[in-house]
């Protein structure tokens, strides 16, 4: 009987979002337009893949995860689609695209995967993806979390995101763009200032197409944010959403994120599907929440991220290159942004004495 509990409560579909817990799933749709309807709503749009909106008839304030604790893979069993010598090889494949004029800036990601163990038998630990939520939420905590769990429609994710994609009040909308990337506060470079900079301009661009003319602006640029083992440059660009205007038309103009794609966008996404040998799946999307009611709603960029799926957890690490790049430092930087989120997520369980 102990172990049957934690299995049924995986079962149940819920969200936590924004700092709040959904529960009592009425639909799922993929269409953004029904986010302008009514209801709590639950969002998770991949880099690869149709939306998944998710309506949900009670929220609440989150609480304490009640079940038991999480058990991931074994360190060791990490595996990465991209091994060094190959990303290195891609980030100077880039590099002499950037030479030859074809893009300013493209961002290269690898997927790390480890097979799920076994279910507890005696319900001791779990590996729910919401117990994995609530082990990120203590180990790595992040001002856009996210743990979306809908078993019959294949999403099971949890996020420890450290960016807001796209967040809207009414008519007001902004982005928050990270790009710039150190182990410590003093250490940015020229290279993470021109990185950021470029992003801005192209987030500029891209909100551009669905605010009103003239009302686009860079309230904050290169700001400093400090995180679980490492500091970023964030800016933010603002802008006021045309007349009718909704979270359609939001994502048709700026998804997916600048942040995770590079400059000029389309190019960057045609080296991106060239030079990454699996796709993105959820990771580099967008995961967030919408109150309808009240016209407002959130969404990160769904980095530091892992999702579930055919008894394998997977998790995408990756950087942005640029002219000023060097294989070495690349690869180094998607080892420093893995290296925390990999510890928490393969922690053993800890036990007490008999």
């Amino acid at each position: 009987m102990a172990a049957s509990a934690p299995d049924e409560r995986s079962s149940i579909p819920l969200a936590v979002v924004g700092g709040r817990l959904l529960t009592g799933l009425e639909e799922v749709t993929a269409d953004l337009g029904a986010l302008e309807t009514a209801g709590h709503w639950a969002v998770v749009v991949p880099f690869d893949g149709p939306p998944v909106c998710a309506r949900f008839s009670r929220s609440q304030p989150a609480r304490p995860w009640p079940g038991a604790p999480w058990r991931g893979p074994g360190r060791e069993t990490w595996r990465s689609s991209l091994d060094r010598a190959t990303y290195e090889k891609a980030v100077g494949d880039i590099r002499d695209a950037i030479a030859a004029g074809d893009v300013y800036q493209v961002n290269l990601t690898r997927r790390l995967s480890a097979p799920l163990p076994p279910p507890s038998i005696d319900g001791a630990w779990s590996i729910d993806v919401a117990a994995l939520g609530a082990a990120l939420a203590e180990g790595n905590p992040a001002p856009y979390a996210a743990v979306v769990r809908l078993p019959e429609h294949g999403v099971a994710v949890a996020s420890a995101s450290p960016e807001r994609f796209v967040a809207r009040q009414g008519r007001a909308v902004w982005s928050s763009p990270i790009k710039g990337t150190a182990a410590d506060p003093d250490g940015f470079t020229s290279k993470d200032v021109a990185e950021n900079v470029m992003i801005v301009d192209l987030v500029r661009n891209d909100l551009g197409r669905v605010c009103e003319f003239g009302s686009v602006d860079v309230p904050s640029l290169l700001a400093t944010e400090s995180h679980p083992g490492l500091a970023h440059l964030v800016s933010t660009v603002a802008g006021q959403l045309l007349p009718g205007a909704g979270w359609a038309d939001i994502f048709d103009a700026t998804f997916p994120p600048g942040s995770v794609t590079g400059a000029p966008k389309l190019a960057a996404i045609d080296h991106i599907r060239r030079l990454e040998p699996v796709t993105r799946e959820i990771y580099c999307g967008a995961i967030g929440w919408v109150d309808a009611e009240q016209g407002i709603g959130e969404f990160n960029v769904a980095i530091r991220t892992f999702w579930m799926e055919d008894d394998m957890l997977h998790f995408g690490t990756g950087g942005a290159v640029t002219w000023d790049s060097t294989p070495e430092g690349e690869w180094a930087e998607t080892e420093l942004k893995a290296r925390r989120l990999l510890t928490v997520a393969s922690a053993p369980i800890a036990r007490s004495a008999p």
